[in-house]
């Protein structure tokens, strides 16, 4: 499969961490789309919306099933999805210098079942704000990557936009420019990794332990 075919046929999932549909999160993500979408990338847009959503209760059900034992919010619909997409860009707005606690609910339940399903996906994260809290909310969304064997994605600044109102953001030139550059280099990576394995070496995973090495 040639470059042009790779483009062609690369699909980009965009998840909305925010309760409000067409917010500011909504607004840096689909700058990052019309971006996806001019380099001819295929581009899907979930929202979270406002439904109820559970919290992990360390149950261990996941690993007899593959899925959380809770079906009824969007969790295991978010893991199929990114598993079935080449990339992903995960926005969240900033709500006491953090991500979107339902968000992250969520996203706590997807990569403890699913992470290991997600390996060698290039994630991003996009972060809105009105004016501080970025940097820590941008922090907390990136873990996620970093402990599943995902390459970050990134700009030419941090991802993040800021503002009060979808009308602000677009008033924020510089970091609409961050949104469209975070969409180049998406699709830049993802030409580069297509149809190779991440490099996994060893199959039996280590936890944290203070043995003598016996």
């Amino acid at each position: 499969m040639n470059l042009h075919e790779r483009v062609k046929y690369m699909k980009i999932l965009l998840i909305n961490g925010s309760p409000n549909e067409n917010g500011c999160t909504y607004t840096a993500l689909r700058e990052a789309e019309k971006a996806l979408n001019d380099q001819g990338a295929k581009t899907e847009l979930l929202q979270i919306g406002r439904g109820p959503v559970r919290g992990c209760i360390a149950c261990g059900g996941c690993r007899k099933a593959g899925r959380c034992v809770f079906d009824d919010d969007m969790a295991n619909e978010i893991a199929d999805r990114i598993a079935g997409a080449d990339g992903v860009i995960i926005g969240t707005p900033v709500y006491f210098a953090g991500a979107n606690g339902a968000l992250c609910a969520l996203l706590d339940r997807v990569f403890y079942f699913s992470g290991r399903r997600f390996a060698g996906k290039p994630g991003a994260a996009v972060v809105s704000c009105r004016r501080g809290g970025a940097s820590s909310a941008f922090d907390r969304i990136n873990k996620y990557f970093t402990i599943s064997q995902m390459p970050i994605v990134s700009s030419v600044y941090w991802n993040s936009v800021h503002g009060f109102t979808p009308e602000d953001v677009k008033k924020d030139r510089e970091g609409l420019q961050v949104m469209r550059y975070l969409a180049y280099n998406m699709v830049w990576l993802i030409r580069g990794v297509s149809g190779t394995s991440p490099a996994v070496t060893e199959n039996k995973r280590e936890f944290t332990s203070f043995a003598d090495g016996k």
